[in-house]
């Protein structure tokens, strides 16, 4: 047995260290490990070639984090904003409760990766939120702010968390599945999803609670 292609688990620690570039320091250090290994260059290349293909699904982010940014470049935080502000009711708790149902109902059919906070907290339901309590109640100072933001993500976590494990074919619903078989109970994961929809249903109703109470505690912020 060679060692040699550990070799490169040590480029990896050296090179986070210097806080190099992940991306570069993983590459290399793949290549190293490939080349230490015994495979030729062409090999290695063609290694590289086959896991992308494989998991082609993960470098969607890739292209998807780049077009958000370029919309955000040329305005989208500032429509999303304008939109709010030409809604006559709109509140920041009536609108995160519309994501709410959407986050919910999207992820308990397998749609997790449709929103998030990269792709819709950050470019739209935050500025948009944001947008619906400055309508409402002024300026606001930067501790509101933030609380607004942070109200916005936590929205979409809830939304994803207890919405997800409806879905059956999804690793949590697995893990449980898997868990619970080693301890002699045997679970159809069908089943755990439907008692999912319960724990669901009551999420939504706390939450949007929640999101109320926030409009009512932004009501009675002082100017």
């Amino acid at each position: 047995m060679s060692y040699w292609p550990l070799l490169g688990i040590l480029l990896v620690v050296v090179g986070f260290a210097l806080r190099m570039n992940p991306m570069l320091v993983v590459t290399g250090s793949a290549i190293v490990t490939g080349l230490l290994g015994g495979m030729d260059p062409v090999t290695v290349i063609a290694t590289f070639g086959k896991a992308f293909n494989d998991n082609r699904i993960i470098a969607i982010v890739w292209i998807v984090l780049p077009v958000i940014g370029l919309l955000e470049r040329f305005g989208l935080q500032q429509q999303a904003a304008a939109l709010i502000r030409r809604m006559r009711n709109a509140t920041v708790g009536r609108l995160l409760i519309l994501y709410l149902i959407y986050r919910q109902a999207t992820a308990a059919i397998g749609l997790q990766s449709t929103a998030g906070q990269a792709q819709t907290v950050r470019p739209l339901v935050a500025p948009m939120a944001l947008a619906a309590a400055e309508k409402e109640h002024g300026a606001l100072d930067d501790k509101t702010a933030e609380k607004v933001k942070a109200m916005s993500a936590a929205t979409d976590n809830v939304g994803l968390f207890f919405g997800e494990d409806i879905f059956i074919a999804i690793g949590s619903i697995v893990l449980i599945q898997q868990i619970l078989a080693t301890h002699g109970y045997d679970i159809e994961p069908l089943h755990l999803a439907l008692w999912a929809i319960p724990s669901a249903i009551g999420a939504f109703l706390i939450h949007s609670a929640r999101l109320l109470w926030f409009d009512r505690k932004l009501r009675r912020r002082r100017p």
